[in-house]
């Protein structure tokens, strides 16, 4: 059946069925992105994104000299077995660092095929006549080695610090600005030699920037706090698509280019959207200073100021007599797990007749998207979920600002004080709402800016110190 797709015309030159199905798994790719911009249709899209894979796998599979498909067979199984097994076991907490994972096998797969390009160049048909490889494809060659190993290691250190197993706070070199400007301009010339060098002469020269290129991606990432890994995320996402690109010109593989330009862009734009909501400079997230300066590594110290607290039972009995609550969550919510109770708190209000909306700011949580993808877990409809632009003027009208989890996003110093390093980053006007709950483990952590929070010691504020899950499920108790 697929005898049409294998067989070549006279020459060598290539079948045109080969280009066309390419193309036609690029229109799912982007169908499947297309999809994946909003939370009601993303299923669809990942099942574009899936059909797009398979016809560009089973295309390569059909029109390549395969040395082995039985071992070919055998890989993709295993790998299919150990995602389904990984997506089963995974919770949606565990997203972050699970993205930060898969975005370093794809900056190795990167680095392993162009090594395997340079060390068997006939099997990828990158021969010239003089039998070395075409300074052409040297470049792209480089580009792919260099991007993935930038990506891998890079998100090493973002999957590490995700995860808990390294700290999220920024480790500051001396001089790296200096020291990663000098390893990219390493990267660049050892990659140029690398094109003009003779034969003999480019095994040092490739192994020199593949090293250094693992480096550099090792030292953009540690300068940037924990709390930073949204755009971090997506920044190495749109690397990964790169060198993508870069590996499908280096094997003339237009299904590669299309996928590795789709990923990157996106990620790109993503990663400059998210740097404007957070009023910080996209040259400075690719340098690796965003969110290195000492204040923002820094604590919340200062003089102690008055708050008030609460209970659970004190935040039911005023959540039950609003007419209008608007719910802010923040990456406590995702360590605490919250989701699920919060979400049966708001069914329960609304039973009540209570209107309950969600906010979701831009760069809530550890990954573009993050309280997105843990609100549809809990089954929270997508009608009541709210992006910054879309809410920000009702909290004016909303009798109670329930914030869980959230810390800078609702930060007034953002809109009024010059100094702090938020100022600028828009911000949610909780402070315009007639009662506010802020659900915090203590009043001694502040978030990744490290600067206090007006919004505890207003009139209107409750502080409610506790667990987020634990509190919720009192709140829920309490209301039932």
């Amino acid at each position: 059946m697929l005898d049409f797709l294998s067989t070549a015309t006279d020459g060598g030159s290539v079948n045109p069925w080969v280009p066309l199905a390419y193309l036609v798994a690029g229109v799912f790719f982007i169908l499947a992105l297309r999809g994946l911009s909003s939370p009601s249709t993303s299923r669809t899209g990942n099942r574009f994104g899936m059909i797009g894979m398979l016809i560009a796998v089973v295309t390569t599979l059909v029109t390549h000299d395969i040395a082995n498909i039985v071992e070919i067979g055998i890989a993709i199984f295993v790998g299919g077995a150990f995602g389904l097994v990984v997506a089963r076991r995974i919770a949606m907490t565990q997203m972050p660092e699970l993205v930060a994972a898969f975005h370093s096998l794809v900056g190795l797969a990167a680095v392993l095929v162009g090594w395997a390009a340079y060390l068997n160049p006939g099997a990828f048909g990158l021969l010239t006549a003089d039998g070395g490889i075409g300074a052409v494809s040297k470049v792209e060659m480089g580009l792919g080695i260099a991007i993935g190993a930038i990506t891998f290691s890079g998100s090493v250190i973002a999957f590490a610090k995700l995860s808990g197993k390294m700290s999220g706070s920024p480790i500051l070199l001396p001089g790296r600005h200096i020291i990663n400007l000098g390893t990219l301009a390493a990267i660049i010339v050892l990659t140029a030699l690398f094109a003009m060098a003779a034969p003999s002469e480019t095994l040092p020269l490739i192994v020199a920037m593949t090293v250094a290129a693992f480096i550099i991606g090792f030292l953009l990432i540690i300068p940037i706090g924990g709390a930073d890994m949204p755009v971090v995320v997506s920044m190495l996402n749109s690397y990964s698509g790169w060198a993508a690109a870069a590996m499908g010109f280096t094997l003339g593989n237009s299904a590669m280019i299309i996928t590795g330009a789709l990923v990157g862009s996106s990620g790109a734009i993503l990663s400059y959207i998210m740097c404007r909501a957070m009023n910080r400079s996209f040259i400075s997230v690719i340098a690796g200073g965003f969110g290195a300066d000492a204040s923002a590594a820094g604590g919340g110290g200062g003089e102690q100021r008055p708050y008030k607290t609460g209970s659970a039972e004190d935040a039911a009995f005023m959540l039950e007599q609003a007419e209008k609550v608007i719910i802010i969550p923040g990456y406590g919510m995702a360590v605490a797990q919250a989701q699920h109770a919060l979400r049966e708190m708001c069914d329960l209000l609304e039973e009540q007749g209570v209107e309950v909306k969600f906010a979701i700011h831009p760069v809530a949580g550890r990954m573009p998207g993050h309280m997105n993808v843990l609100l549809a877990e809990a089954s929270v409809d997508y009608d009541k979920v709210f992006e910054l632009e879309d809410i920000n003027s009702e909290f004016a009208q909303a009798d109670v600002a329930f914030i869980i989890g959230a810390n800078d996003v609702v930060n007034p110093a953002a809109k009024t004080d010059k100094s702090s390093p938020i100022y600028g980053m828009p911000v949610f006007d909780v402070d315009k709402a007639k009662q506010v709950f802020f659900i915090k483990r203590s009043m001694g952590g502040v978030g990744y800016a490290g600067v206090d929070n007006d919004v505890f010691y207003m009139d209107q504020t409750v502080m409610l110190l506790s667990d987020a899950k634990k509190m919720v499920e009192g709140i829920v108790k309490a209301l039932d």
